[in-house]
């Protein structure tokens, strides 16, 4: 069996990665249209090590071309992430600022660090489900199997506080890793989320730790971890802080696929849960979305953070604390309907 690189991965029009990386899997024959061909461990590993940054282009930037869900194609373009040690630059000075509802927002540059738009960016606040873009970054940093079979216990649905923790998962159920990845970014399932920390080497209290242990390595100062969810109001985390974290994050293509995946229907054996990715703006396919998290928790309110690529800028839109859906949704439009706006990056 051949390896694919992540290269050829996200060239292919026909095929997400998120179908490759669930489909070719030792349980193919319980994956809803998956391909007959099997997903070894080492083809699991060797797809983790090809999930690097990219590659270094002119000018300290660097891009890769990716299938748009319009059918067409377009290059993402970000820096060598000047974030990662909190290099964000307070410099936005544009005019005609659109209002948000959000709580706190924050849209920057992803190139250069440049704050575009900032209302109450320094605050820290709970984050809700955003959580899991950590609990992405963590699980991907550790290179594990990911064709390894996880199994949901009924702690994984403990939540936190009584919180509701899933309305479709069950204990009992089986999926690998790379599945259980997906469901946790595309469809924001808790319980999900939380047997990736449990399966994680050292269990749960190893992975908050490594969640803490990130953050503090990216400079993010207004972020603390108590648990891999999101479900805690405990865990929370700056619109600034999160600025950093969405262009992190966006350097693995595992995260950029899974997360901007609109539509993916699991097959678990016994039934199949048709779901839809959590953010309208990635399921309606109208803006070039490379990466995209919501969450939502009644202390948190209305969260969504992406990173969208707009006039060839590549850009972090973070909002938190929108009071509806609805509201939430506008504000995101209206931060990228203005962005569109700004002076074409050349």
């Amino acid at each position: 069996m051949h390896v694919l690189s992540m290269s050829i991965l996200l060239a292919w029009s026909t095929t997400s990665f998120a179908e490759l990386v669930v489909n070719n899997n030792p349980a193919s024959s319980r994956v809803s249209g998956s391909a007959s061909m099997n997903w070894s461990a080492t083809d699991a590993s060797q797809l983790m090590e090809d999930d690097e940054p990219l590659e270094i282009g002119p000018q300290g930037s660097t891009s890769v071309t990716t299938t748009l869900r319009n059918g067409g194609s377009a290059t993402i373009t970000s820096s060598s992430t000047p974030q990662q040690s909190g290099q964000i630059r307070d410099t936005f000075g544009y005019s005609s600022q659109p209002s948000v509802n959000a709580r706190a927002a924050l849209v920057m540059d992803a190139q250069t660090g440049e704050v575009l738009y900032s209302k109450n960016s320094n605050m820290s606040v709970p984050i809700a489900s955003i959580t899991k873009l950590m609990t992405a970054v963590v699980t991907a940093d550790a290179r594990l199997n990911m064709s390894e079979e996880i199994t949901l216990e009924s702690i994984d649905f403990a939540g936190a506080g009584g919180k509701n923790s899933s309305s479709t998962l069950r204990a009992g159920d089986t999926m690998n890793r790379a599945e259980a990845l997906l469901f946790a970014l595309m469809k924001s399932e808790n319980p999900a989320a939380a047997a990736l920390a449990r399966t994680y080497p050292g269990g749960r209290s190893a992975f908050i730790a490594a969640m803490n242990a990130k953050a503090r390595q990216l400079g993010m100062t207004s972020t603390r971890y108590a648990e891999s969810t999101g479900l805690d109001p405990h865990n929370v985390s700056s619109a600034r802080d999160l600025g950093i974290l969405v262009s992190t994050a966006s350097q693995y293509g595992l995260i950029r696929q899974f997360s901007t995946t609109p539509t993916y229907d699991f097959n678990l054996g016994y039934r199949v849960l048709k779901s839809n990715n959590t953010n309208a703006l990635v399921r309606n396919g109208g803006w070039n979305i490379n990466l995209s998290k919501t969450g939502y928790i009644n202390e948190a309110g209305r969260c969504v953070v992406m990173h969208t690529t707009v006039n060839s800028r590549p850009a972090v839109v973070v909002l938190l604390g929108a009071p509806s859906s609805q509201a939430r949704n506008s504000d995101a439009t209206n931060l990228l309907s203005w962005l569109s706006t700004l002076p074409k990056r050349v």
